[in-house]
């Protein structure tokens, strides 16, 4: 038999039985059906491209893709300090093919202020976190989100989830293991010879009689501790927001509306509306040179009727004005060497109101009025000014106020300029009081934000409180371990409390504009991405022009709303209050039809909070939550 003669006569041998397998291949696939009914449908068309035509209809009858590799790189923020970067890979049609990457900002935010030391230990910890993200993201969670529809961000954000617990428990055993450790390498203590009870010579250290103590007049509340970061949680939040990303682009939907159909359980809104830019013009605080450390972000915000094309226009003439006023003589290079990484002008000021004048001053030369024309909102960032060797706080260099002076002072400054409408973390989150007089005071008419002084966006998720402290809302920033549904649920929460949702960028910001979509999305109020300069900041800006202009194009743009202010004063209740208008009588628990309302009828329902009552719209009155 010649070469190969075996071989032909074994596959004649076989050959029935293999086209009998193929036959039941394609029938089990209905590919005979689906066939026959393409060339139908395709003779009456009769397309330009035949073949493409086919592919597009049988691609429709594909595997949904699945998640095949994560590649995690290690990258730098718009300040040059080390952030990750996350790449999805799919198989998407038998092929492995790239669908996106995102980059995400590091967690920690050292102060200008900071020692040498503290600086360098930030960067260490920075760099240690990375490290460990990228051991996660190229190792395990590789491993555990393979085969993974990214569609299904539920369970993807669930997985993460399960798997930073773990890390916590892991963490947790560890540190245990070291103390444990520690305290059996101590042997028995040193020996410390006894101090001599002869007071040495010279004047006694200390408070003489007669005199004023140089301690505080009132006791502050000392700091919180920080809520500790597991070292490369910043992994979970990159892969959250990847996942949601790879599952846009796979459905060829934009990322905001894809977001908008997980929140709103897969009913699209027929309208989106844009949130409003907090534009920041002008850093006055302790990084700069004058007294006034008060004002880290004086932001512009645009009235509510404007498109945001319209607003951000009006905010960069602004800004040129601004730019004159602080350097009439020379030309632009001078000017740009105060710009700071969060895209606005340094600016030394000595004095509270002298940025309100600079800016009163520029909107006057363009024929616009404060608070008509565009509003202002400033970040305080107390808790960067408290002296805590004098319980105050230092809003000037060598003007000291205390807690309760500064409410005071804030009440006054928003009666002399009444078109600020909003103010950021005002007080430390630990002057829970100052909080709800300052909220009361003038929260009717301008909104108190918190944003250092807010817990981590897992920690509020988990207490379900918003108010701690009391507040108008939140900034929210997408860092750490934060995952896509956690937001959607903070979102929903915040709405129902009738508080408002800022999402805002970290100060180590990089040109990835997801956050964009995020707020778009998730419905926020406003949206806070620095100044009108530097790539990372304007590349954002960019996004949130081209989401409008698709939204008006497809004709589910919503117009702005007005501002609507919560007058906390009006909403609260004792609990005293509250039960003294409750009936008495086991027989009628709750008052008749015809008896007089508990509340009045444009009043909200109550939930209970500490020693008053808040009215909100997420609960109902329950008598079981009094004795």
């Amino acid at each position: 038999m010649e070469p190969g003669g075996e071989r032909e006569l074994q596959r004649r041998r076989h050959l029935p039985e293999l086209r009998h397998q193929a036959a039941e291949y394609y029938r089990s696939n209905e590919v005979p059906q689906r066939l026959e009914e393409a060339l139908n449908a395709t003779f009456y068309l009769r397309p330009p491209d035949l073949y493409g035509h086919l592919a597009n209809y049988f691609s429709k009858f594909s595997k949904p893709p699945v998640i095949c590799k994560l590649i995690g790189r290690k990258v730098l923020d718009g300040i040059g300090r080390p952030t990750l970067e996350v790449e999805i890979f799919c198989t998407v049609k038998n092929h492995e093919k790239s669908i996106c990457s995102i980059v995400v900002s590091s967690h920690s935010e050292i102060l200008d202020s900071a020692s040498p030391e503290a600086i360098d230990a930030d960067e260490n910890e920075r760099n240690d976190s990375v490290n460990r993200a990228l051991e996660w993201v190229n190792g395990s969670l590789n491993e555990m989100l393979r085969d993974l529809q990214p569609a299904d961000q539920c369970k993807a954000d669930e997985l993460l989830g399960e798997y930073f617990a773990k890390k916590v428990e892991e963490e947790k055993e560890r540190k245990a293991i070291e103390k444990e450790e520690q305290e059996a390498a101590i042997s028995a203590p040193a020996y410390v010879p006894a101090l001599s009870a002869v007071t040495p010579s010279g004047k006694k250290k200390g408070v003489k009689l007669g005199k004023k103590s140089s301690v505080a007049e009132k006791p502050i509340s000392p700091a919180e501790p920080i809520e500790p970061v597991l070292c490369g949680s910043i992994a979970i939040g990159g892969l959250s927001l990847a996942v949601a990303k790879t599952g846009a682009t796979i459905n060829n939907t934009p990322l905001y509306l894809h977001l908008a159909l997980m929140k709103h359980d897969q009913d699209l809104p027929k309208e989106l509306t844009m949130p409003l830019p907090m534009v920041t013009l002008l850093s006055c605080g302790k990084s700069s040179s004058g007294k006034l450390k008060l004002m880290k972000e004086v932001m512009l915000i645009p009235p509510a009727e404007l498109t945001v094309k319209q607003g951000i226009e009006r905010l960069l003439e602004i800004q040129k004005q601004m730019m004159r006023l602080l350097d009439p003589v020379s030309k632009g290079p001078s000017v740009l060497k105060r710009i700071s990484h969060l895209g606005c002008l340094i600016t030394g000021c000595d004095s509270l109101e002298q940025p309100l004048i600079l800016l009163q001053t520029a909107c006057r030369n363009l024929g616009l009025e404060l608070g008509t024309d565009v509003h202002l909102a400033i970040n305080c960032a107390a808790h960067e000014l408290m002296d805590y060797t004098k319980g105050k706080y230092e809003i000037l260099t060598g003007t000291l106020k205390s807690p309760d002076e500064m409410v005071d002072m804030y009440v006054d400054l928003i009666n002399k300029y009444p078109s600020i409408i909003a103010l950021i973390d005002p007080l430390r989150k630990e002057d829970g009081q100052q909080w709800s007089n300052i909220c009361n005071a003038v929260g009717s008419r301008c909104y108190l934000i918190a944003e250092d002084a807010a817990k981590s966006i897992s920690k509020l998720v988990e207490d379900q409180n918003i108010n701690v402290p009391k507040c108008s809302g939140l900034i929210i920033k997408y860092t750490n371990q934060t995952k896509i549904s956690d937001l959607t649920e903070l979102t929903r929460l915040l709405k129902g409390q009738r508080h408002i949702a800022i999402l805002g960028s970290p100060a180590g910001e990089s040109s990835d504009d997801s956050l964009v979509d995020l707020a778009v999305g998730l419905g926020a109020r406003f949206i806070k991405l620095g100044g009108l300069s530097r790539g990372e900041r304007v590349t954002k800006y960019n996004r949130l022009l081209a989401i409008e202009e698709e939204l008006a194009k497809n004709g589910t743009l919503r117009s702005g709303e007005n501002h609507e202010f919560v007058d906390f004063a009006e909403e609260v209740l004792t609990v005293e209050e509250l039960l003294d208008a409750l009936p008495t009588t086991e027989q009628d628990p709750w008052p008749s039809e015809h008896s007089q309302p508990l509340l009045a009828q444009d009043q909200n329902p109550v939930s209970l909070h500490g020693s008053t009552l808040h009215l909100n719209e997420a609960t109902n009155l329950d008598p079981s939550i009094f004795p």
